[in-house]
């Protein structure tokens, strides 16, 4: 029997009109999804009540806050509209000046401290030492603890065991206790922020370090690099990006220091330590409400164009490897 034999031809034209129509097929479809995008609605169902809960408590809040800015409203009763008012009296008002003064000074050397303190830290981390992960594990710990609560256990500490220490060693200053001084008092806030947020910036520089590549060091070992020249012109440069990220980021959460000054100083002695968020608190049960919600307008300003200098500063910033 005979066994017909297709021409290679007609086999060759038939798989390429099959995979033609394939490909236009696969193209119409994925047309198709483009044009109508099909959605979970299980998406939904975790979406809605999510944004329902940040309007009502987030969105809806600070539209109505804004608004009793431009009136009169102390909190409770009748109002009237007073346009800018407010906000011409907060840039006239000395102790709204100084709290501003008192918050960016204290951010910018709790930035330059914190930063240079997580730096070193991580550096000496993801070198050749031993016990590198529970010496990580252990640096980290003040990041899990609350504000207030580390706030109460320094602020013993400066009142009472410096103290008690200066006068058993007969070291005058450090009889005396530095929350009591209005010209010192910033530094222990400084040193308790500080404490406190290193472990964020030193996660965050030690993921930065493990991603350059031993090849680098490598090089540069071979080049005779000393560990400062390697320090100072290979890994500054290839972390550049991290510490774009913390400065920005730190500088923004320390703007909106709270607790911790509340726990040590309570925004004394006088007013000398009191925070811009500390003042407008304050305000809120004193009855300078819509006085204190332009401050907080003003300070929300502040906050946005920071946000916007960290997107810009961080842009291409995702891929540091």
């Amino acid at each position: 029997m005979t066994t017909p034999i297709t021409p290679a031809s007609a086999t060759t034209g038939s798989l390429v009109q099959g995979a033609e129509r394939g490909q236009s097929d696969h193209i119409a479809g994925a047309h198709n999804r483009r044009g109508k995008p099909k959605v979970d609605p299980v998406y939904y169902l975790f979406l809605v009540p999510t944004l329902v809960l940040f309007t009502l408590a987030i969105t809806l809040p600070a539209i109505l806050g804004i608004f009793y800015s431009f009136t009169n409203f102390i909190g409770f009763g009748e109002w009237q509209l007073v346009g800018f008012t407010n906000y011409i009296a907060v840039f006239s008002d000395p102790a709204i000046l100084s709290s501003y003064l008192f918050t960016f000074g204290f951010a910018v050397v709790t930035v330059l401290l914190a930063n240079v303190i997580a730096f070193l830290l991580a550096v000496a981390l993801t070198s050749r030492i031993r016990l590198k992960t529970p010496l990580r594990a252990i640096f980290v710990i003040p990041m899990v603890i609350s504000g207030i609560v580390i706030a109460f256990v320094f602020k013993y500490l400066f009142a009472n065991s410096l103290p008690a220490l200066g006068a058993a060693t007969g070291i005058g200053w450090m009889q005396e206790s530095i929350l009591a001084n209005e010209n010192l008092a910033w530094i222990a806030i400084v040193i308790v922020t500080a404490w406190q947020s290193v472990p964020g910036a030193l996660l965050i520089y030690i993921a930065g370090l493990l991603s350059i590549p031993g090849e680098v060091y490598e090089a540069a070992d071979i080049d005779g690099a000393s560990a400062w020249v390697r320090l100072r012109s290979v890994t500054l440069p290839l972390v550049a990006g991290y510490v774009v990220i913390n400065v920005i980021l730190g500088f923004k959460n320390y703007l909106n220091v709270y607790d911790i000054i509340v726990g040590l100083t309570d925004g004394g002695p006088g007013t000398s330590t009191r925070s811009i968020a500390m003042t407008i608190f304050t305000g809120f049960t004193g009855g300078d409400y819509a006085y204190q919600m332009a401050n907080a307008t003003l300070f929300f300003i502040i906050a946005v164009l920071i946000s916007i200098l960290q997107l810009r500063l961080t842009r291409g910033k995702a891929a540091l490897s």
